[in-house]
């Protein structure tokens, strides 16, 4: 049984951000520097970048491990503080709490300066919703 997940207030998850930013930062940079290399394999196999996975990748230019593990080590720091990494691409970071008393998730995109919108624990993305000023005010205890 997996323990329980720490849950944020709104103030604790916002404190996060400057590290996040930096963190995020770091990983998009490696991101890009990972997509560019399946690019290259991709018109070097003439094989859509969709079927290259990134182990053969590895197999092929093994100097690039070094970028899979600082990414590794990227999404390890998110999950140490508690976030929950959603995705490279949009920079996604969840953190569990509750908005007007309902479980939900804090969403966290790249770039925002702070959290702004939750979404329901099966909502994703998609289902993000601005937080409600009240609770925005209160820093959602």
């Amino acid at each position: 049984m997996s323990p329980e997940p720490r849950l944020f207030t709104l103030e604790e998850a916002n404190g996060l951000i400057p590290r996040l930013d930096l963190i995020m930062e770091r990983m998009q940079k490696r991101g890009l520097e990972l997509h560019h290399a399946i690019e290259t394999m991709a018109r070097e196999t003439d094989e859509p970048m969709a079927n290259i996975e990134v182990g053969h990748l590895l197999q092929r230019r093994p100097e690039l491990q070094v970028l899979v593990e600082e990414l590794e080590r990227c999404i390890a720091e998110i999950e140490e503080v508690g976030g929950q990494f959603k995705g490279l691409e949009l920079g996604l970071v969840d953190f569990p709490s509750y908005v007007e008393g309902q479980l939900c998730l804090l969403c966290w995109q790249y770039g925002e300066k702070e959290i702004t919108h939750w979404h329901a624990l099966d909502g994703g993305f998609g289902g993000r919703q601005p937080l409600p000023s009240a609770s925005r005010r209160a820093f959602l205890q």
